[in-house]
C-alpha cells in the first residue's frame, strides 16, 4: 500500500444519498465496505464525518439560533453520523471506535492524539466526531487537525465528483479537471477545495490531500494502491 495511515473526510450529506432520510442504509453499507476493503490490507484509517445531513450550524442562524449554539448542535450531528458508521462497520466485522471532541461518557471517549494513535495501532478504525470541539470551525478544519494529531500520511477528501475542477462540473460542462495541483496554485485560482483555515493548515504542515469521488466503488482501495484517482494537492 502506498499510504499506511490515512485520514478520510466524508460529508454528512454523503450518508444521505438521494433519499429523504438523513441517514440512508445503502450509503452506510457502501462506505463500510469501502473502509473494510482498505482496513483488511493493513491500512490504518481515521475518519471525520460532517453533520450537514442532520444540522448545519450556519443554517441555525436563520432560525433564531445563535451561531455558537448552532455550531454545537452541528457537532452533535457529527456524533450521530459517527455512531451510525461505527455500527455499520462493526456489523461488517471491522473493529471501530468513536472518539469525540465533545465527551459523552456513555457514547464516546474524549479525543486525545495518544488515544487515537493507540487505537489505530491496535487495528481499530477510529472515527473522530465533534469537529474541533469549538464553534466557528468547520469539519474540514477538524479533519486537518486530526490528521496532524494522528500523524496521517495524507487526507482523502471524499466528494461526489472525480476531483478538483476549475468550476462546479455539475453546473459548468466546460469545467477543467486537474490531475494534480499545488496548494499555492489552488489558492491563486480561488478553487474552493476546503475552507481557507483548513487549506492553509494543510499547506503550512506539508500535508498532501487527495480529492476523489467516494461514491465510486473501489476508489478508496485504488488510491491506497497508488493508482491516480481524483486530484492530488501537494506542495
Amino acid at each position: 500500500m502506498k499510504y499506511q495511515r490515512v485520514l478520510l473526510k466524508l460529508s454528512g450529506e454523503s450518508l444521505q444519498g438521494n433519499g429523504t432520510s438523513a441517514l440512508e442504509e445503502d450509503r452506510l453499507i457502501h462506505f463500510a465496505r469501502e473502509i473494510r476493503s482498505v482496513h483488511e490490507k493493513g491500512v490504518q484509517i481515521a475518519i471525520v464525518i460532517g453533520g450537514g445531513n442532520i444540522f448545519r450550524g450556519l443554517k441555525g442562524t436563520g432560525q433564531g439560533i445563535s451561531r455558537v449554539q448552532g455550531d454545537y448542535m452541528g457537532m452533535l450531528a457529527t456524533l450521530i453520523n459517527s455512531l451510525a458508521l461505527q455500527q455499520m462497520l462493526e456489523d461488517s466485522g471491522v473493529k471501530a471506535c468513536v472518539l469525540s471532541a465533545l465527551a459523552i461518557e456513555s457514547l464516546a471517549e474524549k479525543i486525545t492524539s495518544r488515544r487515537a494513535i493507540e487505537a489505530l495501532e491496535n487495528g481499530q478504525v477510529v472515527i473522530l466526531a465533534g469537529g474541533t470541539g469549538n464553534p466557528f470551525f468547520t469539519t474540514d478544519t477538524a479533519a486537518v487537525l486530526r490528521a496532524l494529531e494522528t500523524k496521517a500520511d495524507i487526507i482523502l477528501k471524499g466528494t461526489r465528483v472525480d476531483g478538483i475542477y476549475s468550476a462546479d462540473p455539475e453546473k459548468d460542462p466546460k469545467a477543467v479537471w486537474y490531475e494534480d495541483i499545488t496548494f499555492d496554485e489552488a489558492l491563486q485560482k480561488g478553487l474552493k477545495i476546503m475552507d481557507l483555515t483548513a487549506f492553509t493548515l494543510c499547506r503550512d504542515n506539508h500535508l498532501p490531500l487527495i480529492v476523489f469521488n467516494a461514491n465510486t466503488e473501489g476508489n478508496l482501495l485504488r488510491i491506497l494502491r497508488g493508482e491516480k484517482i481524483g486530484t492530488l494537492v501537494h506542495m
